[in-house]
């Protein structure tokens, strides 16, 4: 009885003297953001003092550090692309240290040589932030103008090798000789975080990276939920043309249904992860880590994620691991160090490999690919990658790819691996955009509702003279494919937005352009009763479901009318117009960069993360680089 009584008191003595030891610490809590007020996840924050702790700030940008003994401490806050953040913070026992921190955009002191490139965005700088005719002013304290290589504190690369396809833009075509006009949708986004990442930079992108389709569907649009069967809504639009008075626009919107009281699908991702050495600056591989971060914090108990590698030789990092082992992910996200050259179709190989070994039925498996896109190891032909993921996706499995850095970045390459792996490209030019890409949007980007989607629209000789599709140039499809089950094309995602315009000539109106002389051997083919109705055209839509083999067939009528103008076709058409500046377009007309900013400003609408008010500095930008040349 003695002895019993004798641990109990032992048992009591102890657990006083933990009690009284945690009742002597203290506790710092905190939330990171930028200067704008938006809240940074990914923070790496150390804490040096009495002791030294490491917290990562979550989805929210918050931390926290427990049990802390009394004293001072410096706490360090570590980003990619933002300046280091330094603070000293006194603990007291017994008391909780809240703290509101912000981190500022990376330094821009000049650290690089002055060349003739360098001194062209010095120039720039000050035009933006004295101001220009056009209202430019202001825009520089916002967009940063000013060197990628000063923000991240890095060198120029001595080369810049970046590919992108040559773009044939799409001409004018007479509805008697080709009434049908039929094309593959693109939700990539890609195209439009790299032109803003060209002009924060001080230039004005090349002609090749501006894809005028990724620039509008970067942003969303008002368009109605559907409300049968089908897995979107179709919306069309006729207005006047804003760059040729002569002419009219046409707007067909596509939305993928939301289901927000809907149980999330689970998700089985593979990470495959170039670590070559050319992703070792920060805005490269750094950058893809922090995402990454921010992406873990989502992810559930039903979730697994996976990440291989490759550099030279590829490897499993993380084998597939439940969402809910956070720490075990974080730790695996933290060893990856970039060095080596590039094999990445053995790394394909094997994500895929790691994707199809926990396939989940009903839910997403996807293998995302982040790199530069520099293959320069193994299987380097573009036709040859094709192939192996074109191979790979008939299991389910679809692959996107985010693209990051400058001086290599291989975007051709990039699209068309997303475009054949039945996945999305997007750019990500900032820790902003990982969140949009991965968090935000996270449901458009990984959750397909319909895959293979086309768009086959008929024109009514009696209302259109000729008509151009503006942009989904490398989306073309021949007629004869939107009844063909067995061709590839693009994919919507939950949520998406899709838009198309067309710039019609009415019937009557002067087309110009060549024309093709009359045929010898026949007539054009005689008219239609429904010719002589309102319609202007016929919008024909097909998709398959996401494990589907058969496609469906969903109509809708493009009519004539004089209604005001929707916000919704008064934003495309600026951005539109943008693209088309950018582009040098010979189409443009009368466009301006001031037209379009004033069209975007008056139907920016609703903007919660302000992504329209940035297009429309970003319209400004443009217009005083443009001004430089």
């Amino acid at each position: 009885m003695r002895l019993r009584m004798s641990v109990v008191a032992a048992v009591v003595c102890v657990l006083v003297t933990i009690t009284s030891a945690q009742v002597d610490r203290g506790r710092i809590v905190g939330v990171i953001t930028d200067t704008a007020g938006a809240v940074l996840p990914g923070v790496t924050v150390t804490l040096s003092g009495t002791e030294s702790r490491t917290a990562i700030t979550n989805g929210r940008g918050e931390f926290s550090f427990d049990n802390l003994p009394p004293g001072k401490y410096t706490m360090r806050g570590m980003l990619p692309g933002f300046r280091e953040l330094i603070r000293e913070v006194a603990v007291s026992a017994d008391r909780t240290a809240r703290l509101t921190l912000q981190m500022e955009i990376g330094s821009l002191q000049e650290t690089v040589t002055v060349t003739a490139e360098a001194a062209q965005h010095s120039a720039v700088a000050v035009a933006v932030a004295g101001g220009t005719p056009g209202g430019v002013a202001g825009v520089f304290e916002t967009l940063q103008v000013t060197p990628r290589s000063d923000v991240y504190n890095q060198p120029r690369p001595r080369f810049n090798t970046e590919a992108y396809d040559h773009i044939e833009e799409n001409g004018l075509r007479r509805v008697a000789n080709d009434p049908l006009s039929t094309f593959s949708i693109d939700v990539d986004t890609a195209s439009y975080a790299n032109v803003r990442r060209f002009l924060k930079d001080g230039a004005l992108p090349p002609a090749g990276a501006v894809r005028i389709e990724e620039l509008i569907n970067y942003f969303r649009f008002d368009y109605p939920q559907p409300t049968g069967d089908e897995p979107f809504s179709i919306t069309t639009e006729l207005a006047p043309c804003p760059w040729n008075a002569k002419h009219r626009l046409a707007l067909i919107g596509i939305r993928g249904r939301e289901t927000p009281d809907k149980a999330p699908q689970a998700r089985n991702l593979v990470f495959l992860l170039d670590v070559s050495g050319s992703m070792q600056p920060p805005d490269k591989l750094p950058l893809v880590r922090s995402a990454m971060r921010m992406l873990v914090d989502t992810l559930t108990a039903q979730d697994r994620i996976a990440i291989v590698v490759y550099a030279g030789a590829s490897g499993l990092v993380l084998p597939s691991t439940p969402g809910d082992r956070k720490e075990t992910i974080h730790q695996a996200i933290a060893r990856l160090e970039a060095g080596g050259s590039t094999n990445g179709a053995a790394g394909i190989q094997l994500a895929y490999q790691m994707a199809r070994q926990h396939f989940v039925r009903g839910g997403v498996n996807r293998v995302v690919l982040a790199t530069d896109g520099d293959f320069n190891v193994g299987v380097t032909s573009q036709d040859e990658l094709i192939r192996l993921i074109e191979q790979e996706r008939e299991s389910g499995v679809f692959l996107s790819v985010l693209g990051v850095g400058t001086g290599n970045l291989k975007d051709s390459t990039m699209e068309k691996l997303a475009d054949k792996g039945n996945g999305n490209y997007a750019y990500l030019d900032s820790l902003h955009e990982a969140r949009k890409v991965l968090v935000r949007e996270g449901g458009a980007t990984l959750n397909t509702i319909a895959k293979d989607v086309k768009i086959q629209v008929e024109f009514n000789p009696a209302m259109v003279e000729a008509y151009r599709l503006i942009g989904y140039e490398n989306r073309a499809l021949r007629n004869e494919d939107f009844n063909n089950d067995k061709k590839d094309a693009g994919e919507i995602g939950e949520g998406h937005a899709v838009t198309a315009l067309y710039e019609i000539v009415p019937a009557g109106t002067k087309a110009g352009g060549p024309s093709v002389d009359p045929l010898r051997y026949q007539q054009p083919p005689a008219r239609t009763r429904a010719a002589s109705s309102s319609e202007v055209a016929t919008v024909k839509v097909r998709y398959k479901a996401p494990d589907g083999d058969a496609s469906r067939l969903v109509t809708k009528l493009l009519l004539d009318s004089e209604a005001p103008v929707s916000a919704n076709l008064a934003f495309a058409s600026a951005v539109a117009e943008f693209g088309m500046l950018l582009r040098n377009s010979e189409h443009k007309g009368t466009a301006s960069y001031a037209a379009a900013a004033a069209r975007a400003r008056s139907s920016r609408g609703s903007d919660p993360e302000g992504y329209r008010a940035e297009f429309i500095k970003l319209t400004d930008l443009a217009a005083a680089l443009h001004a430089l040349r």
